[in-house]
């Protein structure tokens, strides 16, 4: 066995390694090919490592194959759709109802992804020659080997000094009498329909099922999204509330506290019984979850723990209970976002190198692609005081913010939750356009430990959304409502 120690890495992560050698000539083992995968194998690599990366489907996992890349594009092509059809602006500029040309719309949308696919995954593994992939499925063998059944047939037995377990998550299929007879979509059929369906069901409340809802109404079909509770339940209630009425504006037909009991598939129509009513539909999409790919991997044999919900347990340095054995992204029990599962490839590498690097999930930003926009990072009031915070809040409404006004877009708001006394900035929310250029302003803010005042006191561009923490904060001390436009 070779010692915990990094060597050829010039990074200022793995600069803080001591006693380290010219080579440790580690055999590092990477199940899966996503963002958590790609940036393990690559910085292992870089710090000297040689890497085994599994992958049992397509190079790339699930963002730019199946989710961020082709949903974003979707939804900005719906976006597009939407404001040809009709805007603040129509009594000067003629709004037009668009063609859509779906099979046009999905050929553009599918070369990008095989290009970003190429570009930034297959092509980089075919360019290095320390990193040998093999497609196939792994399991455990024990808790220093692998067991991989490969696509083209036969096994191979992979033995590893460490191993990254990075094998993402899938669309969860609630238990619903008859659903699984049906022929649903799950996010991954509805990002490649053939046509849009005149008649869309939606169930789910939280990201996919709402910007997907957005997307396929702008693009033509009636939505009804069912949603257990309340729309983004789990963050500041004001979000969904915001966002129901911004559905409901649009024509999109939101059902909170529905949950379908029955799914049947008659004459080519879905049939969802619920409590309250019937809801019928040409297809039907659910995205009510994403649950772990854990089932497979046999992670008994190696001895590594999961929680109830079969997310692989891990600490700040990514390292599962068993401590040569690491674990990233949507496959671990830390927020399904790319960019949290990159960062935490990328420090599992670093550790399973020698490293001592941790992840700090403080000041994780997140954002809803729906429109407006959702983007919230740190704590909540409600957190905020759970946590154990004496906790300060305030809201402005978007009609305070000036770039709100002159684009005649304000629906939404944007709030600031601080410590009582202090005013240091502990959370921010925003429902607004583009909210998600806004929040890493917030999030760098509460990175600093800044308090309302020094947000207060800086210069923010004038007519941009982000000049809206600014405002927000100034709330704190003053009405903003009688100062003079770009005040200071």
């Amino acid at each position: 066995m070779s010692h915990d120690t990094c060597t050829g890495c010039t990074s200022a992560a793995c600069s803080t390694t001591t006693d380290v050698p010219q080579n440790t000539g580690l055999h590092i083992a990477i199940i899966g090919s996503g963002g958590a995968a790609m940036a393990a194998a690559l910085k292992a690599v870089e710090c000297g490592a040689r890497v085994t990366l599994i992958e049992r489907g397509t190079i790339g996992g699930t963002c730019v194959n199946v989710g961020c890349v082709p949903s974003k594009i979707f939804i900005r092509a719906a976006h597009i759709a939407y404001l040809r059809q009709g805007s603040p602006f129509d009594d000067g500029i003629s709004a037009t109802r668009p063609h859509i040309d779906r099979s046009a719309l999905l050929a553009q949308q599918q070369a990008r992804v095989d290009a970003l696919r190429h570009a930034k995954y297959e092509g980089i593994l075919q360019g290095n020659p320390a990193i040998t992939v093999l497609h196939g499925t792994a399991s455990f063998q024990d808790s220093h080997s692998l067991t991989v059944r490969l696509n083209s047939g036969g096994e191979q037995v992979i033995a590893f000094d460490r191993c990254l377990i990075a094998t993402g998550a899938s669309a969860t299929v609630p238990a619903v009498d008859g659903l699984k007879d049906t022929p649903f979509w799950t996010s991954t059929e509805a990002l490649v329909c053939a046509a849009m369906p005149q008649r869309l069901a939606v169930i789910g409340s939280s990201v996919v099922a709402l910007e997907l809802a957005q997307a396929f109404a702008r693009l033509g079909s009636q939505v009804t999204l069912l949603a257990r509770h309340t729309l983004l339940y789990r963050d500041d209630p004001a979000i969904g509330q915001a966002l129901t009425n911004a559905f409901r504006v649009e024509g999109i037909q939101v059902l909170e506290h529905t949950q379908a009991s029955r799914v049947r598939y008659v004459n080519a129509e879905f049939v969802l019984t619920t409590a309250q009513r019937e809801v019928r539909a040409d297809q039907l999409l659910v995205a009510s979850g994403r649950s772990h790919n854990t089932a497979t991997l046999n992670l008994p044999a190696a001895g590594i723990c999961v929680n109830a919900a079969g997310a692989i347990q891990i600490d700040a340095a990514m390292r599962t209970n068993v401590p040569h054995i690491f674990a990233a992204g949507d496959c671990t029990d830390q927020p399904q976002f790319v960019y949290v599962a990159a960062a935490a490839g990328t420090r599992a590498a670093i550790n399973m190198i020698g490293g001592q690097v941790r992840l700090d999930l403080t000041a994780m930003p997140a954002v809803v692609f729906t429109d407006p926009q959702v983007a919230t990072v740190g704590l909540t009031d409600a957190q905020a005081q759970a946590a154990g915070w004496q906790a300060h809040s305030r809201t402005l409404a978007l009609d305070n913010v000036p770039r709100a006004l002159v684009n005649f877009e304000t629906l939404g708001f944007i709030k600031l939750v601080t410590e009582l006394g202090t005013g240091r900035l502990l959370g921010a929310q925003a429902v607004a356009p583009e909210a998600g250029e806004l929040i890493q302003s917030a999030a760098l803010a509460i990175k600093a430990g800044m308090t309302v005042q020094d947000l207060a006191d800086q210069l923010f561009p004038y007519l941009t959304m982000v000049e809206g923490l600014k405002l927000c904060a100034q709330t704190f001390f003053k009405d903003v409502t009688q100062l003079n436009c770009c005040a200071g």
